[in-house]
C-alpha cells in the first residue's frame, strides 16, 4: 500500500475532562450489575459528533481545516439518564435536554465537511456516551443516575486504532468553540 492510500478511522467528538469522565464512569458499576456486559474504559468515554470512518491519511488535514471553519458556541451538556439499545446491546448515558448549540455544532460541522467533499456517516444525531457493551436488558427504565455536567468549550478530531489490547483513541486535533454569552 503506498503512503497516499493509507487509511485512518476517524471521527469528531466531544471529549470529557478527567472529572467528567470519572463522573460518567461512576455510573458503570451499578449498571453493569443490572445489565452485565463489558465496561468501557474511562479514557475512551466520549460523545461522537460526526463519524467519518476510514479516510485516506492525506485527507486528515482537510478534515481538520473544514472543522476549523465551524462557528458554534460553547455550551453546557448535562447527561442525566441511562438507557439501553437492544439492537447493539449497549448501555449509554444521554442528556434529557439537547442544547440548541449542540445541534448547531453538528449541523455546521456536517456542512463544512460536505463543502470540502469529505465523506461521513449521515444519520439522525442522538448524543450519547457508551458506558457498557454486550449488555442485556429489557425495555424497563434503568435507575436514575446523578447528573454529569460537561462544559463544552471545544471538540476534537480523533483517530481510532486497534491492537491486541483492543481499541484506543488518539486525539489528532482540538478545535475551540466560540465563547457564548452564557458560557464560563
Amino acid at each position: 500500500m503506498s503512503p497516499t492510500n493509507e487509511q485512518a478511522r476517524v471521527f469528531f467528538a466531544l471529549w470529557p475532562s478527567q472529572p467528567e469522565s470519572v463522573a460518567l464512569a461512576d455510573w458503570q458499576p451499578a449498571l453493569k450489575e443490572l445489565c452485565g456486559g463489558r465496561v468501557m474504559r474511562p479514557d475512551t468515554l466520549h460523545t461522537t459528533l460526526v463519524f467519518m470512518g476510514e479516510i485516506e491519511t492525506h485527507r486528515l488535514q482537510a478534515a481538520q481545516l473544514a472543522a476549523q471553519e465551524v462557528q458554534a458556541e460553547s455550551f453546557e451538556l448535562c447527561f442525566d439518564a441511562a438507557h439501553y439499545w437492544g439492537h447493539n446491546h449497549i448501555v449509554f448515558a444521554s442528556p434529557g435536554n439537547v442544547p440548541p448549540q449542540l445541534q448547531q455544532l453538528v449541523i455546521d460541522l456536517e456542512q463544512r465537511l460536505s463543502k470540502h467533499r469529505l465523506v461521513f456517516e449521515r444519520r439522525p444525531y442522538k448524543p450519547h456516551v457508551t458506558l457498557l457493551r454486550n449488555a442485556q436488558w429489557k425495555d424497563a427504565e434503568l435507575p436514575l443516575m446523578p447528573a454529569v455536567r460537561w462544559q463544552i468549550r471545544d471538540f476534537v478530531l480523533v483517530q481510532s486504532k486497534s491492537d491486541e489490547q483492543g481499541a484506543h483513541y488518539e486525539v489528532l486535533a482540538q478545535l475551540p468553540l466560540i465563547h457564548g454569552l452564557d458560557s464560563l
